[in-house]
């Protein structure tokens, strides 16, 4: 990521703005009700490729020219999007073998969102030709301070099963082995006959009889993630040869797919993500704050960007709940907390027609009488009176390893148990160190982890023998290892490491796994932790003891009376192994004893509290978010910038409320 300059002055604020959809007049109205609502950064044309290229090779840029010039007599900065996300009509009639084939044969055509084949030459030179034309026409536009390319990349398409991309699967799979020799080795091919002789037989990993090669699909997802990037660097380098604004494309962190991102986080200069809450889930506060450690951690801690979320419902879950009174600052201020310096919405003005009418904008149907746009006002002045966070940063002393490899593998068929996925252990582990009021970055198995005091293996089950050398010399070296169960069990190619279950691992953790034990559903059993028993549900293992020691036992189930924790003094630090899948509230005593190892205190904050700290270099900012429906007192000195309140050691933070202390280095507490 390029060192370039923040794109506004502040805390960036604003929305997707689609004015092609609406009559000039109201392009006018819009932009006063932006300024009412302290709006200094919208996101344009990241849906208008038919408009702006109504037929191949004629453009037309007299809307855009206007509209451009529009914001800026206004003071309102533009996000300039390519629109390469929605290719029009003309397209999909002139270049039918771009379109894309789902893994059971169908054939994708027109009528809707998402890109073509990425592996299409067509596509690809059909997006660079638009990029390029913007850029050449506003590289120097005074509103232009940001570029955004192309529109959630790998959502809704990722995979495409179509001839062009089973041919550039193939020349991806020459680079990547360089011998069919070597393709049959990483694929296992010998099992089940499936070894290749001619480059020609070998295809993607389309629906079969039974289920498809692993390692095949691993291929797969990492040929896609491969090929999504390559069409944004195309675009990004037709933009660069002619602009100097930053660029960027917006990911979707812990909601994301087909996208490997801490590779995508390398191409842009400035990260940004987009973010909705899952309505199903009671607690979809936690996985915001999930997904925006997610997001921070990819930016290797540098300031990002929040480029979408809802002022309320959004249209396409089963049922669609709308965000309560508050809710929407809530959501803000913890994206804000956790290093967000731009807070956007998707969109700014409901749309009357089309898939997403139904969704919640900034400027609702109900106008600008109703609930939701009072609160949109009332962020942007919120937002304005903290613009001195810009630029602070989140330090965290617990890291989370995330691996999208490893979350591709987990996920396919045929595991011991589909009870046991990649985001549902991680979303427990996190949520427990939420809940304990601990600040976690998230970090690659490959990453230096010196700096942690703690860190935490809820979802390993690739882990590479690099990886493990890598997490074993972190514990040699006075570190806190905590790993859950299902880890180090496959190789970078889905195949069983020599050695078996968890030996990349087994010199940190001192055990060994011989046998994966899930239970039945409905089945339960307990564990026996140090005068306490939890229960489980899902998954025991059959330890082998290595030099670890036993923490906790299972008492019942399949693995009644064995080891079920352990704990291994290794060089100067511990290994800690936790062989089933504990819940949230299981994990607790676990927790505390790992905490005790790493020289990790939590706050003992009340539940449903979130503070975060942000550092500057001569203050620190405390993020007080409150989900509780009862005021809370925090233990803070200093400024709270959002009333000018003073705090001598305690302040209150009201029912659903934020807040947002100045203070002096360190000079913070917790909450009662």
């Amino acid at each position: 990521m390029a060192e370039l300059g923040w794109p506004t002055e502040g805390i960036s604020y604003g929305g997707d703005y689609n004015p092609e959809q609406w009559p000039r007049h109201v392009w006018d109205d819009d932009v006063a009700l932006m300024r009412d609502a302290g709006v200094n950064l919208v996101s344009v044309g990241i849906f208008s490729w038919g408009l702006l290229e109504p037929r191949e090779g004629e453009y037309d840029f007299a809307w855009l020219d206007d509209l451009l010039d529009l914001l800026h007599r206004n003071g309102i900065a533009v996000d300039l999007g390519t629109p390469t996300a929605s290719p029009p009509a003309w397209f999909y009639a002139t270049y039918p073998e771009s379109r894309v084939v789902t893994r059971d044969g169908t054939t994708l055509g027109f009528g809707s969102r998402g890109m073509v084949s990425p592996s299409s030459p067509a596509y690809r030179a059909a997006a660079v030709r638009v990029a390029t034309e913007l850029a050449r026409r506003y590289a120097d536009h005074p509103a232009v301070v940001l570029w955004h390319v192309h529109n959630e990349y790998g959502a809704p398409v990722g995979e495409d099963y179509s001839p062009v991309s089973v041919a550039a699967f193939r020349d991806w799979l020459r680079e990547r082995h360089g011998s069919l020799d070597a393709l049959n080795a990483a694929w296992g091919t010998a099992f089940w006959g499936q070894v290749y002789r001619d480059w020609e037989h070998v295809g993607a990993p389309a629906a079969t009889a039974s289920t498809a090669n692993p390692a095949q699909r691993l291929d797969f997802a990492r040929f896609t993630d491969h090929q999504l990037r390559a069409c944004f660097r195309l675009e990004r380098d037709a933009i660069r040869a002619h602009a100097t604004q930053p660029i960027t494309t917006n990911f979707m962190a812990h909601q994301s797919y087909n996208t490997d991102l801490w590779a995508w986080a390398r191409e842009v200069d400035v990260v940004s993500d987009d973010h909705y809450l899952w309505s199903p889930d009671p607690d979809a506060h936690v996985g915001l704050a999930l997904s925006a450690d997610l997001t921070r951690s990819v930016a290797r801690g540098r300031p990002w960007i929040l480029m979408e979320h809802s002022t309320s419902a959004v249209n396409w879950q089963g049922r669609n709940v709308a965000k309560r009174p508050g809710e929407m600052h809530r959501n803000a201020f913890t994206h804000l907390g956790r290093g967000a310096d731009g807070i956007m919405f998707f969109q700014w003005r409901a749309s009357r027609s089309g898939a997403e009418k139904f969704h919640s904008a900034m400027l609702p149907h109900a106008g600008t009488a109703s609930r939701v746009f009072t609160e949109v006002v009332d962020l942007g002045a919120r937002l304005a009176r903290v613009a001195e966070l810009r630029g602070s940063r989140v330090h965290a002393d617990v890291a989370v390893l995330y691996d999208w490899e490893s979350l591709w593998a987990q996920d396919l068929e045929w595991r011991p148990s589909d009870a046991l996925g990649f985001r549902e252990r991680v979303r427990t582990y996190y949520e427990r160190l939420w809940r304990d009021g601990v600040t976690v970055d998230f970090a690659h198995p490959l990453d230096d982890l010196s700096r942690y005091r703690l860190v935490v293996a809820p979802a390993s089950y690739l882990l590479t023998a690099a990886a493990g050398e890598n997490l074993t010399r972190y514990v040699e070296d006075g570190g806190t290892l905590l790993v859950s169960c299902f880890a180090g069990v496959v190789d970078e190619h889905d195949a069983v490491h020599e050695g078996g279950f968890g030996a990349p691992l087994r010199a940190a953790l001192g055990v060994a796994v011989e046998e994966f034990l899930p239970l039945r559903e409905g089945e339960t059993c307990e564990v026996a932790l140090d005068g306490t028993a939890v229960g489980t549900d899902t998954w025991t293992e059959h330890l082998v003891l290595d030099g670890a020691q036993v923490r906790g036992t299972y008492r019942g189930g399949p693995a009644d009376g064995m080891p079920a924790v352990t704990r291994h003094a290794r060089g100067s630090g511990t290994g800690w192994y936790v062989s089933t899948a504990l819940g949230v509230d299981a994990l607790a005593p676990v927790l505390a004893a790992v905490y005790a190892d790493a020289g990790v205190v939590p706050p003992g904050r009340p539940e449903g509290l979130e503070v975060v700290t942000r550092r500057a270099e001569d203050a620190d900012y405390v993020v007080v978010v409150n989900h509780r429906d009862e005021a809370v007192k925090v233990d803070v000195q200093g400024t709270e910038l959002l009333t000018d309140a003073v705090a001598a050691g305690v302040a209150q933070v009201g029912a659903g409320d934020v807040a947002v202390f100045r203070t002096a280095r360190d000079a913070q507490g917790g909450g009662r």
